[in-house]
């Protein structure tokens, strides 16, 4: 495998030096901090990062408040108690994206986090107290248990909870490749998720930088150079 190290330092050249990269890696995450987030922000996260996939991003976050209505807060209990005429008129609610298949998942991912919740205190506990370098077991957890919340979904949901978390992007998997692992083009299978979890492990744990960093900066360093300004807005930091 090619030292991280190398790696790094063509990130950081594409970009125009090691200044501008860093504030593209954003914050170090936090795992732990995450058990003190409410299950209705959680159920607030899933919703966005369900609704936002296919779709422009932006346009999902300008209409959240109209969401964050629609949906009553994203309170799971509050949730579960209304009746399916509640859910049947969403679908025609202009304060929302009317996807039927989305909405529905908002319900089933109501009944998961409050499942969750109950077993472990929250369901932010449940994420915070997962093993860090187990986060191909996690979002296996939530696409096997969780309403569409498999593939990238799960992954952009740790991500957006501040989670410490790695995207298997087009450009983070061709870096990987391009360093030296054997995996396909679009790693999708639980053998090339876990040889890419145990080298994301790997290289943290020789540089001291989180999963996050790491992912980044493979993204960053292979594929297209997008301008700072237009990576900023694409992971809405």
């Amino acid at each position: 495998m090619l030292d991280f190290q190398k790696i790094h330092a063509r990130a950081a050249k594409r970009k125009g030096g090691e200044a501008v990269l860093a504030p593209l890696l954003g914050p170090a995450p936090d795992n732990m901090a995450v058990a003190k987030t409410p299950d209705d922000r959680i159920l607030s996260t899933m919703a966005e990062r369900i609704f936002a996939a296919g779709f422009v991003w932006r346009v999902i976050e300008q209409k959240w408040p109209g969401f964050e209505e629609a949906f009553l807060g994203f309170e799971p209990k509050r949730l579960l108690f209304q009746p399916d005429d509640f859910w049947h008129e969403l679908a025609s609610d202009s304060r929302i994206v009317r996807n039927p298949q989305k909405i529905k998942s908002v319900r089933d991912n109501a009944a998961f986090v409050d499942r969750v919740s109950k077993e472990h205190g929250s369901f932010g506990k449940f994420i915070a107290g997962w093993p860090a370098d187990d986060q191909v077991g996690l979002t296996a957890y939530l696409a096997k248990h969780g309403s569409r919340l498999g593939g990238n979904t799960g992954q952009y949901l740790l991500r957006w909870l501040e989670w410490d978390t790695f995207v298997v992007s087009t450009d983070m998997a061709a870096a990987l490749r391009d360093a030296g692992l054997d995996i396909a083009q679009n790693p999708t299978s639980k053998r090339d998720l876990d040889k890419i979890q145990a080298q994301i492990n790997q290289w943290s744990a020789e540089t001291g930088l989180p999963r996050r960093h790491i992912s980044r900066i493979l993204a960053m360093s292979i594929g297209e150079n997008r301008s700072a300004e237009a990576l900023r807005e694409y992971m809405g930091d």
